[in-house]
């Protein structure tokens, strides 16, 4: 066996391989004498087939097969040992030559191979990056005792409709002179949220409504445009409601009004359990732990001005995209060209982030271990249930469902980017120069917006 390896340019490489008999026939021949004891030929015994027949019939289909595991086996090898940094795949070359694997060789296999351009990625106590540090103000502090508030509130009979109170009522059709229609659209116990109300005369109708007031509205006014809406309202499918044009009477019969949950020591304990002294000692809490959520959004930001400034240091970079396209191309090969020059600009981006983040991770030596996956998928996991309020999940029910999400492999793979992230943003934290500026959140928000 030959293997060469040339790259002018040493971005744009070119392998030739050329394997000889010598490098695949032993196993071939081991193969033919596996197939020929078990080969069951009419007229011969099991074992005693002649060797010849087994070679007309399986030789050339083993051979290719020796020879494509050679193929990859060495090629790969050499990629390893020889520490080329390839990206994407090996394709082969254009100008590869179709061989004849009905001989003995040899055989001469060219792949092109898009290396890696060379750089080096590091940074020192000497580079400066900002970090944002979110305070948790009184005002986002009130907003989460708010959200608490909300969370455990319950819907209340009211007597008057206001703000964002929800009707309950029966609605009837209406002819022409205003009676109900014989035959018409009747719906019991409809739902109407007079703020939803798109047309504006519509909703005045509803102010001050009480129960037992008869309000005559016409649906497609007050939601103009959304058949979807009406079709609800009317408990009917849209394509029944796209011509109607009447009036409804809506004759209340309960006004809901959402009544959040007294700010009490019964709201305190169902956010965090028994222990909670006082109003103060629950916002305190709140701080405690929006102080965890907030640091998360500041490691984001940390670790995208960290891209932002060692992409600068490191400066522009060669890539040979005439390769790399064909490279995407060939996994995208449902998408097409089109779809491959646009994304095209972006994909280089994030390639080069991508070689940029493993020579800070070598430069760290952080490493990824099965507990920092168990901590990023409980955090996550934990994550989902303050959406839906529940602050108290018990550890071993967090573990429970983290140890379900780390089953799926398509979950290991994000969750290994995400430590890595993790880990990254923390030890980088020690070797860059911080300089640290307080923001609240409001002005964190709009600094992400670009505001």
């Amino acid at each position: 066996m030959n293997i060469q390896f040339e790259s002018a340019d040493k971005i744009n490489g070119l392998m030739t391989i050329t394997i000889e008999q010598a490098d695949y026939q032993e196993q071939v021949d081991k193969k033919l004498k596996d197939y020929r004891k078990k080969a069951q030929v009419p007229g011969f015994r099991p074992g005693m087939v002649p060797m010849g027949l087994i070679k007309k019939q399986y030789g050339t289909a083993v051979k290719v097969d020796e020879v494509n595991r050679v193929l990859g086996e060495k090629l790969y090898e050499y990629i390893r040992e020889n520490n080329i940094q390839m990206l994407g795949e090996p394709l082969p070359n254009e100008g590869q030559v179709p061989q004849d694997l009905q001989g003995d060789g040899p055989f001469e296999f060219k792949f092109d191979i898009a290396v890696a351009p060379e750089f080096k990625a590091e940074l020192t106590g000497k580079d400066k990056v900002d970090f944002y540090s979110i305070v948790a103000d009184d005002k986002l502090i009130d907003e989460q005792v708010q959200m608490f508030a909300s969370q455990a509130g319950e819907f209340v009979e009211a007597q008057e409709w206001s703000g964002n109170d929800t009707l309950k009522g029966d609605l009837r059709q209406l002819d022409a002179e205003g009676n109900t229609l014989e035959g018409g659209i009747e719906v019991e116990g409809g739902l109407v949220m007079p703020s939803y109300v798109k047309g504006e005369d519509e909703k005045k109708k509803f102010d001050g409504a009480k129960p037992g007031d008869i309000i005559i509205f016409n649906p497609k006014k007050a939601y103009p445009d959304n058949d979807a809406e009406v079709a609800a309202l009317l408990k009917k499918q849209k394509d029944e409601v796209k011509d109607l044009e009447s009036d409804f009477s809506f004759q209340v019969t309960e006004i809901r009004h959402f009544q959040p949950h007294a700010v009490d020591q019964e709201l305190f304990t169902r956010v965090f359990g028994e222990g909670v002294k006082d109003e103060a000692d629950f916002r305190q809490r709140i701080a405690d732990g929006l102080k965890a959520q907030l640091a998360g959004n500041s490691d984001y930001k940390f670790l995208q001005d960290v891209r932002q400034y060692v992409e600068k240091k490191v400066g522009e970079l060669q890539f040979p995209e005439a390769l790399l396209k064909r490279v995407m191309i060939n996994n995208n090969k449902d998408k097409g060209e089109e779809y491959v020059e646009k994304n095209f600009k972006a994909s280089i981006d994030e390639l080069k982030w991508h070689l940029i983040k493993e020579q800070l991770v070598a430069q760290t030596g952080i490493k990824v271990e099965d507990a920092d996956l168990k901590l990023i998928a409980k955090d996550a996991i934990r994550q989902q249930f303050a959406q839906y309020g529940m602050n108290n999940v018990p550890d071993d029910m967090l573990e429970q469902y983290a140890d379900e999400q780390l089953k799926k492999r398509e979950n290991v793979e994000s969750f290994v980017e995400r430590a890595i992230d993790v880990k990254l943003t923390q030890a980088l934290k020690q070797v860059v120069k911080l300089n640290t500026k307080e923001v609240t959140l409001d002005e964190f928000n709009k600094m992400m917006r670009g505001e």
